[in-house]
Parts: C-alpha cells; sequence; structure tokens
C-alpha cells in the first residue's frame, strides 16, 4: 500500500507489498528459487524477549528526551538514539525522530499514544503532525500525549537513500508488463540499479531496518517517555509492526490498535497473490460504482465488471505503444506503468473514485493524462518540483529484509503469471512482475515468516474492512486467530483500514477501547 497524499493520505495505510514498480513482499535473499513452503502459512512463532532489560541496553532505556519546537504549533520533537545492530549494543547508533503532542486535557492523562501510518516507509511524524495530532478525536488527544516516531531508515531518522528525482522518473515509467525478451532484460536492470544504488547509498543501515528491530526501537521510546506500557494505533504494515511488538514484549502490551491486518505468517509469494487479488475486489467495486455514473468512461449502465475490466485493459495496452502529453514541466508522457499506478492509488479510497473517472475520462477521450499522473505521483510522493520522498526506498529496504523474495527469476514469474491473472485480470500481470524486485536486493533477509501469538498480552484489537485493497480481510482474520489476546472488529465497506472513515460503529468501538480499556464484543461488525 501507498501513503497517497489525497484527502485521506495521511490517516491511514502504507504502500505495504505490492502494486506499481517498486513494491512488494520480498526480501534480500539472492536465492535462485523459493523454499517447498513458499504458499503455505508458517507454524514458526515469534518468540517474547526476556522481560528484564540487558545491561547493555540500559544507557538507551535511560536516556532523557530534550523536547525542542518542530516549527509545527503545538508539536515538540527531540532525537533518540537507538542501537543500530542490537548485537553489538554501543559500537554504533541510528537516530530516530520522535515528534509529540501532549493531551490537551480535561481528563485523567492516560499515558502516551503511539501512531503509525504503515507503509512501510510512511513517515509517523509527518502523520501526526498533519493529522493523527489535530484529527483523531477530541476525547482521545485530550486523554493521551500522542506521539510518533519515524521508524529507522524512514523520513527523518536516518532515511535510507537510492536514486535521485530523474532517475526514479525513469525508473517509475519502467514497463512493469514486458513483452519479450528486451522489455524483462529492461525491468530486470531497472530493478537491478534500483538496488545497487541503495546499497551504494545506504550500506550499512540497509541490514538494519528489519520490522523486529523497529518493534525494539519503539520499545526504547515507550521507556523514555516513562510510559509503563505501550499504546498505539497502526495502520496496515503499522499493524504488523503492533503484533510484532506485541509478540517481543507481551507484558509491555496496554492498548493496541491494528487496523487494516496483516499476516506474519504468509511466504511473500502468497502475501503477493492474496493483495493482487485484494486489488481485483476493489476495482469490482469501483467498475459497479462506475457504470452507475454518468461520467463513467469504461461503460454505462449493464456493463458487466468483466467488461469494464477488459475496457481498462485495453486502454493500457494503447498507452503501452503510445504514451500520451501530460503537460508534466520534465516532459514526462502517461505511458501504461504511469497509468496503472494512477488507478491503483484510487483503490485505496472510495471517495477517489470520482477523481479517477475524470481522469480515466480526460486521458481516454482527451488524450490528456494529466489526471492519472497525479494520482501516480501522489502514490510515489513525489512534489511538482520532481523531488520523491524517501517512501519508496524505505519500503523497498524493509520488505526486503523482511522476508525471502517471492521470486528469484523471470522464468518463475512467467510460471506464475496464470495465477495472478486469474486472481486480478486487471492488474495480475504488473503486480506478478512487481513481485520479482527484491531478488536483486544487495542485502540477504534476515526475516522469515512467522505466527505472532503474544500470550500474555492485554486485549488487542484487530481491524479488518471487507474489501480492503491492500490488506484483504483473510489477513486480519488470520491474525487474530494467532494473537492469544485479539478481538476482531470487522468494517463491511471499501477502501482501505476503517478508523476514521466514517463509521460511527467503527470509531465508538475503538475510542471506547483506547478510553475506557474495553475491547469490542467477540465478532463485532459494522458497517
Amino acid at each position: 500500500m501507498h501513503t497517497r497524499r489525497s484527502s485521506r493520505s495521511l490517516r491511514t495505510g502504507g504502500i505495504l507489498l505490492t502494486a506499481a514498480l517498486l513494491v512488494s513482499a520480498c526480501s534480500a535473499s539472492a536465492s535462485t528459487g523459493p523454499s517447498t513452503s513458499a504458499t503455505a502459512a508458517a507454524e514458526v512463532t515469534l518468540a517474547a524477549l526476556p522481560e528484564a532489560t540487558p545491561a547493555a541496553l540500559a544507557p538507551y532505556y535511560g536516556q532523557t528526551a530534550r523536547w525542542r519546537s518542530c516549527g509545527v504549533p503545538g508539536f515538540q520533537c527531540a532525537t533518540l538514539k537507538a542501537p543500530l545492530d542490537y548485537a553489538k549494543p554501543g559500537a554504533e547508533d541510528v537516530r530516530l525522530a520522535v515528534s509529540r503532542k501532549k493531551a490537551t486535557g480535561p481528563g485523567k492523562r492516560l499515558g502516551s499514544l503511539f501512531v503509525n501510518p504503515g507503509g512501510p516507509g510512511g513517515s509517523a511524524v509527518g502523520y501526526l503532525q498533519a493529522y493523527a495530532g489535530i484529527g483523531y478525536p477530541a476525547a482521545v488527544r485530550a486523554r493521551y500525549d500522542m506521539v510518533a516516531v519515524d521508524p529507522r531508515g524512514v523520513a527523518r531518522s536516518e532515511p535510507v537513500e537510492c536514486l535521485d528525482g530523474r532517475k526514479m522518473d525513469t525508473y517509475t515509467q519502467t514497463d512493469t508488463t514486458p513483452d519479450d525478451a528486451h522489455e524483462t532484460t529492461e525491468l530486470v536492470d531497472a530493478y537491478k540499479e534500483f538496488a545497487e544504488a541503495c546499497g551504494a547509498h545506504s550500506p550499512g543501515l540497509l541490514r538494519h531496518v528489519s520490522t523486529v528491530e523497529t518493534a525494539r526501537d519503539m520499545d526504547i521510546v515507550r521507556a523514555v517517555l516513562g510510559d509503563r506500557k505501550l499504546n498505539y494505533v497502526g495502520a496496515s504494515y503499522g499493524t504488523f509492526l503492533g503484533a510484532t511488538y506485541a509478540g517481543l514484549f507481551p507484558g509491555r502490551v496496554g492498548r493496541l490498535v491494528l487496523d487494516g491486518a496483516m499476516d506474519p505468517s504468509l511466504p511473500a509469494r502468497r502475501m503477493n497473490l492474496d493483495q493482487t487479488a485484494g486489488f481485483e475486489t476493489a476495482f469490482q467495486s469501483f467498475a459497479k460504482d462506475c457504470v452507475q455514473q454518468p461520467d463513467c468512461p469504461l461503460g454505462g449502465k449493464g456493463t458487466s465488471t468483466a467488461e469494464v475490466g477488459r475496457h481498462l485493459k485495453a486502454f493500457f495496452r494503447k498507452l503501452d505503444a503510445h504514451p500520451i502529453p501530460t503537460g508534466d514541466a520534465d516532459g514526462r508522457r502517461l505511458g501504461e506503468a504511469l497509468a496503472t499506478t494512477g488507478v491503483i492509488a484510487a483503490m485505496y479510497d472510495e471517495s477517489s473514485w470520482a477523481q479517477l473517472r475524470e481522469a480515466l475520462t480526460s486521458a481516454m477521450k482527451d488524450k490528456d493524462g494529466a489526471g492519472l499522473l497525479m494520482l501516480s505521483d501522489s502514490y510515489y510522493e513525489r512534489d511538482a518540483g520532481g523531488r520523491y520522498s524517501n517512501l519508496m526506498p524505505a519500503n523497498a529496504a524493509v520488505n526486503c529484509l523482511d522476508l525471502p523474495p517471492a521470486y528469484g527469476s523471470p522464468e518463475e514469474v512467467e510460471r506464475a503469471l496464470p495465477s495472478f491473472e486469474k486472481a486480478s485480470p486487471v492488474f495480475g500481470e504488473g503486480l506478478a512482475w512487481a513481485s520479482l524486485s527484491c531478488a536483486y536486493w544487495p542485502v540477504r533477509a534476515t526475516g522469515e515468516p512467522h505466527r505472532i501469538e503474544a500470550r500474555g498480552a492485554a486485549p488487542i484489537v484487530v481491524v479488518g474492512t471487507t474489501r480492503d485493497p491492500a490488506t484483504p480481510y483473510r489477513w486480519a482474520r488470520a491474525l487474530a486467530a494467532q494473537l492469544a489476546s485479539a478481538r476482531l472488529l470487522t468494517y463491511e465497506g471499501d477502501g482501505h483500514t476503517a478508523y476514521g472513515r466514517g463509521s460511527t460503529c467503527i470509531d465508538s468501538a475503538i475510542d471506547t477501547y483506547l478510553l475506557r480499556g474495553t475491547p469490542p464484543a467477540e465478532g463485532k461488525r459494522c458497517s
């Protein structure tokens, strides 16, 4: 998923796994093939760390936060340190950017509430300052100090760097549906160039941006802030981070909300295939709505969702052969890759569907690709000056460390194409090829699929949306089944994540849990 700069972009979810050129649930191993369990859920369980803090980590846990103004009214910022390598504390440190907005009152303060918008690669500090710290319910902000930590390698916390803006422009336009051996080689070369650039710019950091290490960092910050337990709201990839924290430190779990949940037991291949099906589910919802609207360029009333998909695929094929103008100052034209990314970006939130219809109409009827390019740029976090945030490099760095790669060669992808195209006739081919990117990563994976049970933890609320494109509902059910103390809260609706989407039922259940500690009833469903 991706933290898009749209009407809801700073509320939820990040790029997570697939979509477009960069994103895949892959990791750094250079192996040439999958293991025999490449599609099966793992039986390994994440083990809790010892409750006592090791003496070597005491200097980190005993830090003092020196708060300063952030330049954003109402917010404070500080920089803390964590060991780059937890196996060698004191040898080299990584700097962590922390921000908070103190509880406004009235009412007894409940401690700190950490927030993370997902990604991996989304800036938690940016999310806090632009949305959570001012947009979360007033009752929650009154009782909690709202806190965010940019994960190591992300945004203000020693960001992973790779390609410059112009090279990123080229990268994001690379054809991800190769038609022949030459185009396949071009795609592989693009993945290799990106990976090599990341390795050249951030060689030491790339080995230490795993989710386990980030969860351990979060425990240091918790202690420095004086909180006995961690209270946390994580969206999308943020649910994996929160669940990992619970697995490592079950006795320090306070009130955890995991919204748009991931299933940590799945290997990259299965996750990518599941997410491909999720985007197809979202597209079918969009298609059903589109044909009821007078401005739908993909069909009118009575047009089937399959036919809408065929119309869109035909449009993508035309763009593959003949990109259209966009009016972009840097001369970019709209080809298949950027157009597909633009469409995928709008799948995260149904409030973007009208914008997508307008953008598709302009592109299909007027040969003006500006609208779809704008959606694509928001997905990649590219500004008007041609500068990209480090969202995409950080996304690849974390994903490529957390799991072994889905595929190790183009030949493996080609064999998998039928299953991806079955999962999504519209997006399957491109998402299958996106699954190859981590095969060329310069650092080997340190993680593997695993279950998280967090036995002994306080009640944890897991939230799933039935037609979520990026974190399919089945993942929420799977995570809730793994966590020993989980309560599953279901949102029957469209879009990515549920909290703050306008469902009074969902918001009330989560607010009650955060403020009173009372989780929703078992099996609670909302619309």
